[in-house]
C-alpha cells in the first residue's frame, strides 16, 4: 500500500512538474508539505527522471525548473498505466459489490410485502 502510495505522489508531481513555479507552490497543489516533495523531487532525480536547473528569477533570486527527462516520461506513462489498470480494478468491484447489495435489497424488500 505504501509503495501505491508513493507512486500516486510521484504521479502527481511529474504531472505537475512543469507548471509547478517552485516547490512550495507544487506543495499546495498537490497537498503535501514542501518537505516531502522536496524529498521526493530529490529521490526523482536520482533516479534521472527529472533534472534541475538553477535560474534567476526577476528578483535576481536562485530558483529551480524541474524539466522530466525521456526517462522520466516512460516512468510517468507507466505509472499512469498502472494506475488507470488498478483504478478500473476497484470501480469493477465496486460495481460488484453494488449489483449484490441491489439485489439483496430487492430480495429483502420483495419478501417484507409477502
Amino acid at each position: 500500500m505504501e509503495k501505491l502510495l508513493s507512486q500516486e505522489i510521484e504521479l502527481e508531481i511529474l504531472k505537475n512538474i512543469t507548471n509547478a513555479k517552485n516547490q512550495k507552490s507544487m506543495a499546495e497543489e498537490i497537498g503535501y508539505s514542501v518537505g516531502k516533495i522536496n524529498y521526493i523531487l530529490k529521490g526523482l532525480i536520482e533516479k534521472g527522471l527529472i533534472k534541475s536547473e538553477k535560474f534567476l528569477n526577476t528578483n535576481n533570486k536562485v530558483q529551480y525548473k524541474y524539466l522530466l527527462t525521456e526517462d522520466g516520461i516512460k516512468d510517468k506513462i507507466d505509472i499512469t498505466e498502472k494506475f488507470i489498470k488498478r483504478k478500473k480494478e476497484e470501480y469493477e468491484q465496486l460495481q460488484s459489490e453494488m449489483n449484490y447489495y441491489t439485489e439483496l435489497y430487492s430480495y429483502a424488500k420483495n419478501k417484507e410485502y409477502k
